[in-house]
C-alpha cells in the first residue's frame, strides 16, 4: 500500500480463505508476548484453529499465571522467543523498545517474523528491527475480550493488516501475518490491508479528538454545566455519561444515520441544532492540530520522555482527574445497577 499524498491512503479489504489461507501458521510455532487483554485473545482463538502457541511472560507476573492456567506453555520472553516462526508483541508500547533490545531481537531465529498489535514502535522509531527480519501487523479494531467473544460466536472483528518490512522471505512474511490475521478469526469480517503509519497515525487521532480525549472532555464539561446550573449530580451523571453506552452502540451498529433513526425526534432536532455550533473553525483546527501532533511526532516523543520518566506527568493527571466530582456521581449511579461490575 502506498500514501498518494499527505492525507489518501489506499486500502484492500480482504474477506475470503482464498486470499488468507490459515495453512502457512500449521505446523509453525507462533510466540506471544504478554498475556493481557489482547494476547490472551490471540492466543486462545489461534489455538482454538489448530496454530501452535506458546508464551512469553516474566517470573511474578499477572500474565505468566493467567496464561498457564490456560494450559498455554509459558516460558521467559527471550526463551519463548527463541525457534519462533511468528513473534507476535502484544505488551505495551513503552517497553517495546527494551524488550526488543534484551528479549526479542537478540534471540530471533533468521527466518522469524515479528508481528505487531499497532503501528506505533515502527511509525515513530522507537525500535528498527535489521532489513532481514519480516515486519507486519494485525491490529484488531477492538477490545481483546470483543475479538474473543465474536469468535466463540463464530464471528469476527475487523484487524487492519500491513507489510513493514518483507524480511528474506517476502511471500512468507504476507503469508504468516495473513493467516494469523485469519487465525484470531478477523477474515470473517473483514481484514483490511495498509500501512503501520496510517494504523499508527489515524488510531492516535482517533483515541486523542473523539474516543478517549473527546468523549471525556464533552461528558466533564456537560456534567459540570448541568451541576453548575444546580441539577444533581446523579441526575447530570446519568443524562451526559451514563446514557452514552446506549448511543454509541446504536452508532456502533447502524452508524450516524441508524442511530438518528432510533432516537426520538426531539433528540435528533436537538442533535442537529447542537451539531452546528460544535462544529466551528475553531474545533477543526483544533482537531487539524492533534492530527499535525500525530503525524510529526511531537505527541510520540512526549510519550515517550514521559515514560522514561515513570509517566510522572500521566500519574499527576490521572490524581487531578479522580479528584473530580464527576467520579463520585458516577459510583453513586453505578452502585444501582451492581451488575455492570461484571461486565
Amino acid at each position: 500500500m502506498t500514501r498518494t499524498n499527505n492525507t489518501k491512503i489506499q486500502i484492500a479489504i480482504i474477506q475470503s480463505e482464498v486470499q488468507a489461507p490459515l495453512d502457512p501458521l500449521i505446523g509453525k510455532c507462533v510466540c506471544i508476548l504478554g498475556y493481557g487483554n489482547q494476547g490472551q485473545a490471540h492466543a486462545q482463538n489461534l489455538r482454538d484453529n489448530g496454530v501452535q502457541v506458546r508464551i512469553g511472560a516474566e517470573a511474578g507476573t499477572r500474565g505468566l499465571a493467567m496464561a498457564k492456567s490456560a494450559g498455554f506453555e509459558v516460558l521467559t520472553s527471550a526463551k519463548a522467543v527463541e525457534n519462533a516462526d511468528l513473534v507476535i508483541v502484544a505488551l505495551p508500547d513503552e517497553i517495546h523498545g527494551q524488550m526488543w533490545s534484551v528479549a526479542i531481537a537478540p534471540h530471533l531465529a533468521p527466518h522469524a517474523v515479528v508481528g505487531f498489535l499497532h503501528g506505533f514502535s515502527i511509525r515513530f522509531g522507537i525500535l528498527k528491527p535489521a532489513p532481514h527480519i519480516g515486519v507486519v501487523m494485525v491490529a484488531p479494531k477492538g477490545p481483546g475480550k470483543t475479538l474473543r467473544n465474536r469468535f466463540v460466536m463464530g464471528q469476527g472483528i475487523p484487524s487492519l493488516f500491513a507489510v513493514h518490512a518483507d524480511g528474506v522471505n517476502a511471500a512468507n512474511t504476507r503469508a504468516l501475518g495473513l493467516a494469523w490475521a485469519n487465525g484470531i478469526g478477523s477474515v470473517r469480517a473483514a481484514i483490511v490491508e495498509t500501512t503501520f503509519a496510517a494504523e499508527a497515525e489515524a488510531d492516535l487521532f482517533g483515541e486523542q479528538s473523539v474516543l478517549c480525549g473527546g468523549m471525556l472532555a464533552l461528558v466533564k464539561v456537560a456534567y459540570e454545566t448541568l451541576v453548575d446550573a444546580g441539577y444533581p449530580p446523579m441526575l447530570a451523571y446519568i443524562e451526559c455519561c451514563h446514557e452514552l453506552k446506549q448511543v454509541a452502540d446504536l452508532v456502533y451498529a447502524r452508524g450516524p444515520s441508524g442511530m438518528r433513526d432510533a432516537i426520538s425526534t426531539t433528540a435528533e432536532f436537538g442533535a442537529f441544532d447542537a451539531e452546528q455550533m460544535f462544529v466551528s473553525e475553531q474545533l477543526r483546527a483544533d482537531f487539524k492540530r492533534i492530527l499535525a501532533g500525530v503525524q510529526d511526532g511531537t505527541f510520540a516523543a512526549r510519550f515517550q520522555r514521559d515514560a522514561n520518566d515513570g509517566f510522572t506527568r500521566l500519574k499527576k493527571m490521572q490524581e487531578i482527574a479522580q479528584q473530580h466530582p464527576i467520579e463520585a456521581a458516577g459510583r453513586a449511579v453505578r452502585d444501582l445497577m451492581p451488575w455492570l461490575k461484571e461486565e
